[in-house]
């Protein structure tokens, strides 16, 4: 990757599978826990899943397995598994983020997250995470009306930061997530964890890097 460093005026970093290894645990779990009560949900079901909201997953969900399907005791099912595999083995950082993070802090950049967790979850994977207290600026998808891939999340991430979209560059794994940051006008980084996006979503990446480490070369 060869580019120009510039100081950007804030960065804004996505949560599940951007910055914490998240995805393939909640895929796992959605799988285990429909089994657990006799359903089969493929992997790709759950895929589909990643980066949206509660209200556009349970839409995909329900139309992939139909209108009995009980999503509200199979999601609080997973939950669970996820929180009791959390609280023993704790939630791992993907590769080189605090490489990223220490950089960028060293910049004197602002940091914020996006996320379509709420509130109370995204603190709870933040702290299992041990980066809870690098971010000053912190919004969640129970905080705006529409989730990504609508621009809300990282609108008002830019705005809490104090600092207009375009001064600013989101960190993203999702395909929901890069629309989302399209549609604020704000650059975006794809560091892919699960999900290749399709070619149209591909095309208004402002830069891919391959780990987050990679990334600091674009800030300085």
């Amino acid at each position: 990757m060869t580019t120009t460093p510039f100081l950007p005026g804030g960065v804004i970093f996505d949560l599940d599978g951007l910055m914490l290894d998240t995805e393939r645990p909640m895929v796992n779990a959605w799988v285990t826990a429909a089994r657990n009560k006799g359903w089969l949900m493929e992997e790709t079901v759950a895929f589909k899943t990643i980066g949206l909201d509660e209200a556009s997953s349970r839409a995909i969900v329900t139309a992939a397995l139909g209108p009995d399907f009980p999503y509200e005791q199979i999601r609080k099912d997973l939950i669970s598994l996820v929180i009791r595999d959390a609280e023993t083995h704790g939630i791992a950082r993907r590769p080189g983020l605090m490489t990223l993070l220490d950089h960028l802090t060293r910049l004197g950049v602002p940091l914020g997250v996006a996320t379509s967790s709420k509130g109370e979850t995204a603190r709870w994977k933040l702290r299992h995470g041990g980066i809870l207290d690098r971010f000053p600026v912190l919004v969640c998808g129970d905080e705006v009306d529409r989730g990504k891939p609508a621009p809300d999340i990282f609108l008002l991430a830019a705005e809490r930061l104090g600092k207009a979209p375009a001064e600013c560059v989101g960190f993203e794994d999702s395909p929901a997530g890069l629309m989302s940051l399209r549609a604020a006008g704000i650059r975006s980084v794809f560091v892919k964890d699960l999900v290749e996006p399709p070619p149209e979503v591909l095309a208004s990446v402002w830069r891919r890097c391959g780990d987050l480490a990679e990334a600091a070369a674009l800030f300085g």
